[in-house]
């Protein structure tokens, strides 16, 4: 399949699951970027497990990557950032249906490009891992398929994460989207181990793929030096 390409400059931020650290690496990247001086700005097109009620739901994806960046959006612009929010913490297929509402990817792209109208640079989060449903057909992959960016997968670092996310890397290739990277989050506490170790090496041998991130578990002030540090490569990275 061909990937479809728009006009929007941007990465989007994958996960081989849920809870791996998706948001926290986009924040950090955000954040990164804008160290730089280039105009980022977040984006979470479909967003589960919101706040507040009615037009006055906020996406907390969302709001950690703009309080983490410093960045208090222009009138109208949140709802670009969050097209789609949902209160139930589920599935996105399951929180639209619950809600009566069709997640369609053409206004997904039409507030991306919006957003690269008035800015430099998009970062586009998603919803769990690459296959998860938006609908009864389309899933998270379609959408980023629709967008075109590179992608970047971001991965545990513990027991079990060869499998997922060489699995998620070729449902990425399957579907004709380039892969930027992966990303290692420590989500635990502790040091990594030869097994940590072992894990980014296999994937990256096996999955072919660049390592463009280790970060550590945030513990302290040296191990936010660190993945500063290791998030300023990344931000070069990606706007090489």
């Amino acid at each position: 399949m061909a990937t479809q390409k728009t006009t929007v400059r941007g990465v989007f931020v994958t996960g081989t699951d849920t809870g791996v650290g998706k948001t926290w690496v986009a924040a950090g990247l955000l954040a990164a970027l804008r160290r730089r001086g280039i105009d980022a700005v977040p984006m979470k097109p479909v967003q589960t497990g919101c706040t507040g009620r009615g037009a006055a739901l906020r996406a907390p994806d969302l709001e950690s990557t703009l309080a983490a960046a410093g960045l208090v959006p222009a009138p109208g612009e949140r709802d670009l950032m969050a097209p789609y929010a949902f209160r139930p913490a589920c599935s996105p297929h399951l929180a639209a249906a619950r809600a009566g509402v069709r997640i369609d990817l053409a206004c997904i792209t039409r507030a991306a490009r919006a957003l690269a109208a008035a800015h430099d640079f998009v970062v586009v989060e998603g919803a769990g891992g690459v296959l998860v449903p938006l609908d009864g057909r389309l899933t998270m992959v379609d959408l980023m398929r629709r967008l075109g960016l590179p992608v970047l997968l971001v991965a545990r670092t513990g027991l079990g994460t060869i499998n997922h996310t060489l699995l998620s890397l070729l449902a990425l290739r399957e579907n004709g989207l380039a892969v930027a990277g992966v990303v290692f989050n420590q989500s635990s506490p502790g040091r990594r181990g030869i097994i940590e170790r072992d894990n980014v090496q296999t994937v990256a041998r096996l999955g072919r793929v660049a390592v463009a991130a280790c970060l550590c578990h945030q513990q302290g002030r040296r191990a936010t030096t660190i993945n500063r540090r290791a998030l300023d490569r990344l931000a070069a990275q990606v706007i090489e």
